[in-house]
């Protein structure tokens, strides 16, 4: 069964949801549009931020310039191998697991 996320504002009233890293995130903490270097927290920033109802899949996908199999890739990696699962140089090792 599907649960809506909880809207959580902070003290400022903005939306968030807890990060990959314990910490709320904002629409102002997500990574810029533009960027080009996708480190783990910040794929894992993103995932969190559609999981948690900050953002939508369509508007990341449109923001991040991203396909549906990438995005689907990186969740597919958190739910089965935390986030050292977004590694790029473990994703052959974690595909044979």
């Amino acid at each position: 069964m599907f649960h809506q996320p909880l809207k959580r504002t902070n003290s400022r009233g903005e939306p968030y949801v807890i990060g990959p890293t314990g910490v709320p995130l904002t629409l102002n903490d997500l990574p810029a549009p533009t960027t080009g270097r996708w480190v783990i927290r910040r794929k894992a920033e993103v995932v969190a931020a559609v999981r948690g109802g900050l953002i939508d899949i369509d508007d990341a996908l449109a923001r991040y310039g991203l396909t549906v199999e990438e995005f689907e890739a990186w969740q597919d990696s958190i739910e089965r191998h935390g986030m050292a699962g977004l590694r790029t140089t473990r994703i052959q090792q974690y595909r044979g697991a």
